[in-house]
C-alpha cells in the first residue's frame, strides 16, 4: 500500500517538475534608454532599476530574461503585437491601457516639468492659457498625464524625437518650452553642457508612475499574474526600496 502511495506522489512530483521546466523560457524585455531605470553601458551591459527588478522576479519564476533597446514607439509596438514579452517603464494612460496589460504595481515615479532657456522671461503657474502661441516640445510617444492631454488642443506642440533633440532645439530658440521629466533630462543637460543655459520651471506638469507592461493576449496572462505576485513580495520585503535607493530612483 505504501509503495503505491509513494509511486503516486513521485508521479505527481515528476509531472510538476516537467511542467515547470516546460513553462520556463527566455523572455524578451524591451524599452528605450531611461537613465537609471533602463540603459546600456559603453561595455554593452544592460543596467538600471528595471533590469534588477526583472532579473530578481523572473529568476524566482524560473525564467531567464533578455534585454533589448529600441526607439520608444517601436518597443511599444513590439509588446502590443506580442513580439516581446515585457515593456519597460511606460506611464499609464487610457490609450495605453487599451494596448497593454499593465502590472498591478508601479516600480518608479517621475516628476514631469517644463524646461526653458535661462534668458527667457516665460513663467508658468499651471494655467495652460499662459502658453498660448508658444512652441512647446513634446517627446514622441511619451505620455504627460491627463491634465496636459486636456490642454493639448490649445497648445502649439512640436514633436521631438528625444530629450537630447528637444534640449538642442530649446537651446537654439526653436522651442519656448520642452516638456520632459527630471530623471531623463538632468543627465542630458549635463552631458550637453547646458546646465547654465536651460532651467526647469518650478510648477509641476504632473507626476507619473512607471510600470512594466505585458501583451494583452491571453498567452501572457499567467506571466503577468505570476510577476505581480512575486513583485508584491519584493515591495513588502523592502527589496524594491533598497534597489531604488541604489539607483537613485524615486518610487511610489
Amino acid at each position: 500500500m505504501h509503495s503505491v502511495v509513494l509511486r503516486g506522489v513521485l508521479a505527481v512530483w515528476l509531472t510538476l517538475l516537467v511542467g515547470s521546466a516546460a513553462s520556463a523560457r527566455e523572455l524578451l524585455a524591451v524599452g528605450t534608454s531611461f537613465p537609471r531605470v533602463f540603459e546600456r553601458t559603453p561595455a554593452g551591459q544592460y543596467s538600471g532599476l528595471a533590469t534588477r527588478v526583472l532579473s530578481v522576479t523572473l529568476t524566482q519564476l524560473g525564467h531567464s530574461v533578455r534585454f533589448e533597446l529600441y526607439p520608444w514607439a517601436r518597443a511599444q509596438r513590439m509588446v502590443e503585437l506580442g513580439q516581446a514579452d515585457i515593456l519597460i517603464g511606460p506611464y499609464k494612460s487610457p490609450a495605453r491601457e487599451a494596448r497593454f496589460a499593465f502590472a498591478a504595481q508601479a516600480f518608479y515615479r517621475d516628476r514631469i516639468v517644463f524646461y526653458r532657456r535661462s534668458d527667457s522671461l516665460l513663467h508658468w503657474s499651471g494655467d495652460y492659457r499662459q502658453l498660448r502661441g508658444r512652441r512647446v516640445g513634446v517627446v514622441r510617444a511619451w505620455a504627460y498625464g491627463t491634465r496636459f492631454d486636456d490642454a493639448r488642443a490649445g497648445l502649439d506642440l512640436v514633436t521631438v524625437e528625444g530629450v537630447e533633440n528637444g534640449l538642442k532645439m530649446l537651446s537654439m530658440g526653436r522651442l519656448a518650452l520642452l516638456a520632459s521629466n527630471q530623471r531623463n533630462t538632468q543627465p542630458v543637460l549635463q552631458a550637453l553642457g547646458l546646465n547654465d543655459e536651460i532651467v526647469q520651471l518650478e510648477t509641476l506638469i504632473d507626476t507619473q508612475d512607471g510600470y512594466f507592461a505585458f501583451p494583452r493576449q491571453s498567452s501572457h496572462r499567467s506571466l503577468r499574474e505570476d510577476f505581480d505576485r512575486v513583485f508584491q513580495q519584493m515591495i513588502e520585503q523592502g527589496q524594491l526600496a533598497q534597489l531604488a535607493a541604489q539607483w537613485q530612483v524615486e518610487i511610489p
